[in-house]
């Protein structure tokens, strides 16, 4: 017996000739809804078994009882950029009677696509996420649209799925940073930075490289390498300072691949800034742990957190259209310290 695909919001919306919000709203027994039509939108939504969230027991007892759990998916927690975007989460959601779910993906694909899976199950309110190194493939997202559940994407950013997003201004931090190094003194600077599929890797690449064609430096695809933790630093970094025409500066995807630079550079007898100058990306603790401290981007991920959670609980609230797509952008800021001029 062929098995019938179950009942999405686009569905009932088709069914009626309305948005996925205006049946999002009917089931949320919203007033904005005229009482007609929610009780229509109601009744076939019960008569085809389709509850979404904790919208069942709302349509079982003729009263609303929201769930209002968000869930999270981060990709690793030991990063200070991702568990500080987490806290501002945490408190947004909070202030306005919220909880919050956390998984961890831990840079993978399949595990990612059975936590969004989980948190369907689950029945969360919305979900926020930043997408693994590796996923590539994107239907888990799409499921969770289709059946009426928002999406928000903060830093990795899905360009595949119509869905809102907060990102830091990757491009502007890094070509603020590479032409403070530049203005420092620097001609030949190295770029260590995460896998191309992912936009932030693109935005600050394409800043890196415009910052440097805007001073008349050429790009050298010899000392662009993707590299964006500590031990791959450590490992790599040996052979560039080995070469003829060693870079003189460094700029780094995160903070934890700038220290690695900044271990490995010391190691070998160069001064730091003196001979190699370098910058990070993210402003953590580690940042002022160092010696000298780092120089970095400052990403202000508690505010990303914010504005994320904002976004997702005021769609889950009916005060923004659901099918309306926010992209915000939050600036970032250079903090010069030790490591350059």
């Amino acid at each position: 017996m062929e098995k019938t695909a179950p009942l999405t919001m686009k569905d009932i919306a088709r069914e009626f000739g309305v948005s996925v919000a205006t049946v999002s709203r009917a089931l949320k027994d919203s007033p904005r809804i005229s009482e007609e039509r929610r009780k229509a939108i109601q009744a076939y939504a019960r008569e085809h078994n389709f509850y979404p969230n904790a919208l069942g027991e709302a349509l079982r007892y003729s009263r609303v009882m929201p769930q209002k759990v968000i869930g999270v998916i981060v990709p690793e927690l030991t990063h200070y950029y991702f568990s500080s975007i987490l806290t501002g989460i945490v408190e947004a959601a909070a202030a306005r009677g919220f909880n919050v779910m956390v998984a961890l993906s831990d840079e993978k694909y399949e595990r990612e696509a059975r936590i969004c899976e989980n948190f369907h199950r689950s029945k969360v309110s919305g979900v926020i996420v930043s997408q693994a190194k590796d996923t590539r493939n994107y239907d888990h997202y799409q499921k969770l649209i289709d059946a009426g559940i928002p999406i928000v994407f903060y830093d990795r950013i899905c360009t595949g799925v119509n869905a809102s997003r907060v990102v830091v201004d990757d491009y502007m931090g890094a070509y603020n940073a590479v032409t403070h190094l530049i203005e420092a003194g620097c001609g030949r600077i190295a770029f260590y930075g995460s896998p191309m599929q992912l936009e932030i890797s693109k935005n600050r690449y394409n800043g890196y490289k415009d910052a440097l064609l805007k001073h008349g430096i050429a790009v050298d695809e010899s000392i662009v390498r993707i590299c964006d933790n500590r031990s791959d630093a450590e490992a790599i970094t040996p052979e560039m300072l080995a070469l003829d025409h060693r870079p003189d500066g460094f700029f780094a995807v995160n903070d934890d691949t700038a220290i690695g630079i900044l271990y490995t550079v010391k190691k070998t007898g160069l001064k730091v800034p003196e001979d190699i100058q370098i910058c990070g990306f993210t402003n953590g603790q580690r940042a002022i742990a160092c010696d000298p401290m780092l120089t970095t981007v400052e990403q202000r991920g508690r505010l990303v957190g914010e504005e994320a959670a904002e976004i997702l609980m005021d769609k889950v609230e009916g005060l923004s259209p659901m099918e309306k797509v926010e992209k915000r952008v939050v600036r970032t800021r250079l903090i010069i310290r030790g490591t350059t001029r």
